[in-house]
C-alpha cells in the first residue's frame, strides 16, 4: 500500500481523470490486492462489485475537489492518508481530508451553521451533537436524503442496520442525521496480572473480607484503589487509580462523557435516560428541555451528581499519582502504560492500540497484554435499565449549506470509508468499531487475545449500555464549554462539589433560557419549567433522586474470567 501512502491526492485525481473507467477498476483491484486482501466482510467478488458501484456513481463528479474534516485520531489518520488517496484514484473525485483538533472541528461547524458559508463539504463530528442537529435542522436528514435527492449516490449495499451505533445518530423524529464511521467506549481498565496474583489476592481478601476482582460498584473500586495505593510491586510503588484534574476543556469531556450516568444521576432508558439524561437535563413529552437544576426537575445539581463529583475529587486526591491533578486528558492518557497504575475507572478504548505496543511494561514478552478492560463499575444511585457509560461515535455530517453536487460527492467518500469492503481493515488499524459484520469477523476472533477484552466487550450483550450524549442537549457546543470550568473549580478546591454543580446547572439554564427567548428552535426548543421547592421534584419517581442514607453500599466484585464466560453463554 506504499503506493497509496505516497501518491498525492491531486496526482491521484489527475491520473483517474486521464484513464477510462476500466482503468479505474484496475486502480480498485490494485487497492484491494495491496491494502484489503482478506480483511473484509465481503468476498473478493463482492468487493469488486462494490468498487464498480463507486466508480459508476462517481462519474458525474469526476474532477471535483471536495474538502472533509475530522479530529486527529488513528482511524481518521488512516482515512486521510490511505483511504482518501485510494478513493480519489478509483473515482476521480479529489478528496482533501483535513485532520484538526476536536474543538476546532466544532468551531468550523458552528461557523458554517452561523454564516452559511460552505467551509467543508463533510464534517466528521461526534454524535453528541445529535440534539443540536435535530433541533437546528441545518444538517441533511440522511433518511430522507438517501431516499430522494441522493438515491443515485447511495450504495444499495450500505446496510444501515449493520451500523451498531445508528440509534445514536437518530433523532426523536426517527430520522438518521449522521452516519457513524468510528466508535470507542469508555470502560474500566485494570492490571489482570496483579488481580490474579495469588499473594496479592490473598492480601486483599484478608484486609477487606471479599475477593479481589473486577469491581461491580464504586464501593469496591474505592477499596481496590486504597489497597493498591502505596503498595510496592516488582520493586515499584504503585497507585490504585488514575485520572486528571487540570482546569482545561478536556476536563469537561471527563464529565459530559456520562460520568453522572455512571453514578446513577439520570433516569432509566437506552440509549439515554428519559425524561432526565446523563447531563441532568429534563425534557417534556415533546423533547423540549425544561430544566437542569433540581428546582426545575433537572438533576445536574442533585444528590447523585454531587456524589459523582465528590468521588471524583476524593479518588484523584487520595489514590492517583500526585501529578495527575495537574494533567489534561492527553497528558494522563499514556500513564497507565508506564506500569504503575492498578486500575482506571474512566478509560477510553481508543488507547487500546497504544497499550499493546511491544516493549511496554504492561505487555508480556509474547505480545499479550498484562491488563484487561471490563464494564465500568456503577455508582450508588445507579439502577437496572440505565446507561452505564459513554461511547464516542464520530459521525459523517452533511450541512444543508453545502451545495448538493458537493454533498453528493462527499457522501460517496463517506460511504467508501465506511463500506464493508474496507471497514474490517480500517478497524484493525484504529480499533474503533461501527459495523456488526466487522465485530464478528474471524480476524478479530484471532486477534482478540492481544486486545485485552475489547472484542469480548463489543460482542457482549453489555455493549448497549454504553452510549453517547443524547437528544436532551439542545446546543452541545454552547453547553459543553460550561462543564470544564465548573468541574475545574471543584477539582482545584475553589468550590465544593455542591457549589460547582449549583453553578453549572444555573449556567446551563441561562443558555436554555436564551434559546427559549430567541425562539430559534421553534416548538422543539427549550421551555423552562417554573422553579419549585427542590423537595417537590426529589419526591417524584425517578430523577432527580433524593440523597441516599448510605452512599457506600456493600462492595461487589466479580472474577474477570467468570464475567467473560457469562457473556459467552448469553
Amino acid at each position: 500500500m506504499r503506493r497509496y501512502l505516497t501518491t498525492t491526492v491531486a496526482a491521484a485525481a489527475l491520473m483517474a481523470l486521464a484513464m477510462p473507467a476500466a482503468a479505474d477498476m484496475e486502480e480498485a483491484r490494485e487497492f484491494l490486492d495491496e491494502e484489503i486482501g482478506d480483511l473484509s466482510s465481503l468476498s473478493r467478488e463482492e468487493q469488486e462489485a462494490e468498487m464498480q458501484w463507486f466508480i459508476d456513481a462517481a462519474e458525474p463528479f469526476r474532477g471535483m475537489d471536495i474538502r472533509v474534516v475530522s479530529e486527529t485520531i488513528t482511524t481518521h489518520e488512516y482515512e486521510s492518508q490511505v483511504l482518501a488517496p485510494a478513493f480519489s484514484a478509483i473515482t476521480g473525485i479529489n478528496v482533501t481530508h483535513d485532520l484538526i483538533g476536536e474543538g476546532d472541528v466544532i468551531e468550523r461547524l458552528q461557523t458554517q451553521m452561523q454564516t452559511g458559508e460552505n467551509i467543508y463539504d463533510m464534517y466528521v463530528n461526534d454524535s453528541d451533537l445529535i440534539g443540536t442537529h435535530w433541533r437546528y435542522q441545518q444538517v441533511r436528514n440522511l433518511t430522507d436524503w438517501m431516499a430522494n435527492e441522493a438515491a443515485d449516490v447511495t450504495n444499495p449495499d450500505l446496510d444501515i442496520e449493520d451500523f451498531v451505533g445508528i440509534s445514536f445518530t437518530t433523532g426523536p423524529d426517527g430520522k438518521v442525521y449522521q452516519l457513524p464511521i468510528q466508535q470507542f467506549a469508555n470502560l474500566y481498565w485494570f492490571r489482570y496480572d496483579w488481580f490474579t496474583d495469588p499473594e496479592i489476592m490473598a492480601a486483599f481478601e484478608e484486609e477487606y473480607g471479599y475477593p479481589l476482582g473486577v469491581p461491580v460498584n464504586w464501593s469496591a473500586y474505592e477499596d481496590i484503589a486504597e489497597f493498591f495505593t502505596g503498595r510496592e510491586i516488582d520493586g515499584r510503588q504503585v497507585f490504585g487509580h488514575m485520572d486528571y484534574g487540570r482546569k482545561d476543556p478536556s476536563l469537561g469531556w471527563r464529565f459530559t462523557d456520562a460520568w453522572l450516568s455512571m453514578a446513577g444521576a439520570g433516569d432509566k432508558g437506552i440509549p439515554n435516560g428519559l425524561p432526565v439524561d446523563e447531563w441532568g437535563i429534563r425534557v417534556d413529552d415533546n423533547s423540549r428541555p425544561v430544566g437542569s437544576c433540581v428546582a426545575r426537575g433537572g438533576a445536574t445539581n442533585g444528590p447523585a451528581a454531587v456524589y459523582s463529583v465528590e468521588r471524583y475529587v476524593d479518588w484523584l486526591q487520595n489514590f492517583a499519582p500526585p501529578a495527575a491533578a495537574g494533567m489534561t486528558f492527553s497528558e494522563a492518557g499514556p500513564v497507565p502504560a508506564q506500569g504503575e497504575i492498578a486500575q482506571q475507572i474512566f478509560w477510553y478504548t481508543a488507547f487500546t492500540a497504544d497499550m499493546v505496543a511491544e516493549g511496554l511494561p504492561v505487555v508480556n514478552q509474547d505480545g499479550t497484554p498484562k491488563w484487561r478492560m471490563a464494564p465500568s463499575p456503577r455508582g450508588a444511585y445507579w439502577e437496572d435499565g440505565m446507561k452505564l457509560g459513554y461511547q464516542d461515535a464520530g459521525s459523517v455530517t452533511l450541512m444543508k449549506s453545502t451545495p448538493e453536487d458537493r454533498a453528493k460527492a462527499a457522501w460517496l467518500y463517506a460511504q467508501f470509508i465506511a463500506s464493508k469492503t474496507v471497514d474490517v481493515k480500517k478497524s484493525h488499524v484504529g480499533l474503533t468499531f461501527v459495523r456488526e459484520s466487522t465485530i464478528q469477523h474471524d480476524s478479530f476472533t484471532e486477534r482478540a487475545p492481544m486486545l485485552g477484552g475489547l472484542i469480548e466487550f463489543y460482542r457482549s450483550p453489555a455493549r448497549v449500555q454504553w452510549t453517547p450524549t443524547g437528544t436532551n442537549v439542545p446546543d452541545y457546543p454552547r453547553l459543553a464549554q460550561l462543564w470544564w470550568q465548573a468541574i475545574g473549580d471543584a477539582s482545584s478546591g475553589a468550590a465544593s462539589a455542591q457549589e460547582a454543580m449549583d453553578n453549572l446547572c444555573a449556567q446551563q439554564e441561562q443558555v436554555l433560557s436564551r434559546l427559549e427567548r430567541a425562539g430559534v428552535l421553534g416548538d422543539i426548543g427549550p421551555k423552562l419549567n417554573e422553579e419549585q421547592d427542590p423537595s417537590y421534584w426529589l419526591g417524584q419517581e425517578g430523577a432527580p433522586k433524593p440523597k441516599l442514607d448510605d452512599e457506600d453500599p456493600q462492595p461487589i466484585t466479580i472474577s474477570y474470567d467468570e464475567l467473560i464466560k457469562s457473556w459467552q453463554n448469553d
